[in-house]
């Protein structure tokens, strides 16, 4: 081989080094992702459904938000439900219902769900009296598992909304684990409230982790920077919302729920901050 022969064939195998290189360059640039639809949890206006359902859904679409999660229909029928929403161009895929409703009203709550057309029907809140010891806990996942078979028949999925009460220690156990540990993966799914899980102190990206695929919806939520760890706008506190979205792939997210239990004055002023700020954010 003569010096021309060599020189080219070491020129080649470089140049082909170098397009290997970029090739992996480019097929490991991450392009930052953003929310391609934001919803809301209605019960951030829940007082002015009370006073004006029809023009509420408006403001609340006006704000840019595409799908809405109910927390009850304020009187109003499925069917004006329904009308309604699509009068604002507006979707609900899920819905909350009290302990009350699962025990001795599912059958009324599947077939409202089946017509304003919810995907999700969520247990939203468990009484101090029906959590007390971690056998009333397997009480609720087992309960959670037999609502979830009924749902799953009708075409309609069931999940379970936590606050912080599940991250504190019971009889040795944090009850949060034992609810996911006994709820059926395949019947009963998970909408993380982020806020709560912050008050209790648990991390979310930890939960994606160890229950993958299984947390198909989230409230955004968060929280003041102040000693009460008050409700704040989202973007406007201390919770990670970039670290934790980018973990959505992982944890199964579909749907994303701002919501503000308290506002410090009118809530579409924050509810117009918090959209904003995700709008904006990137992960």
């Amino acid at each position: 081989m003569n010096r021309r022969t060599l020189m080219t064939r070491v020129f080649q195998g470089a140049a082909g080094a170098l397009c290997l290189r970029g090739t992996n360059f480019a097929m490991n640039t991450i392009t930052p992702e953003k929310l391609k639809t934001i919803g809301m949890q209605l019960y951030t206006v829940r007082r002015e459904l009370e006073k004006d359902f029809d023009g509420t859904l408006a403001r609340v679409a006006a704000l840019g938000y595409g799908e809405v999660e109910f927390a009850g229909y304020f009187n109003h029928p499925p069917k004006e439900v329904k009308a309604a929403l699509a009068r604002h161009n507006l979707t609900s895929p899920s819905a909350h219902m009290q302990l009350a409703d699962l025990r001795g009203n599912l059958d009324v709550m599947i077939e409202a769900a089946r017509v304003v057309g919810h995907e999700y029907l969520l247990l939203a809140w468990t009484p101090p009296e029906e959590r007390k010891t971690l056998d009333d806990y397997r009480r609720l996942a087992d309960l959670c598992n037999r609502a979830g078979e009924q749902t799953k028949r009708a075409g309609v999925r069931f999940a379970y909304h936590n606050h912080d009460f599940e991250f504190a220690p019971t009889e040795g156990r944090v009850p949060y684990d034992l609810l996911l540990e006994r709820m059926d993966a395949g019947l009963v799914k998970l909408e993380l409230d982020l806020y709560w899980a912050a008050r209790g102190g648990a991390n979310p990206v930890g939960y994606f982790k160890k229950y993958p695929g299984r947390f198909h919806l989230l409230h955004v939520k968060d929280m003041d920077s102040t000693p009460e760890r008050y409700f704040t706008e989202v973007g406007r506190g201390v919770i990670d919302f970039k670290t934790i979205f980018a973990h959505s792939g992982e944890a199964g997210v579909r749907h994303y729920f701002v919501e503000q239990d308290e506002t410090p004055g009118s809530p579409f002023d924050s509810l117009k901050v918090s959209i904003d700020y995700l709008r904006r954010l990137e992960f």
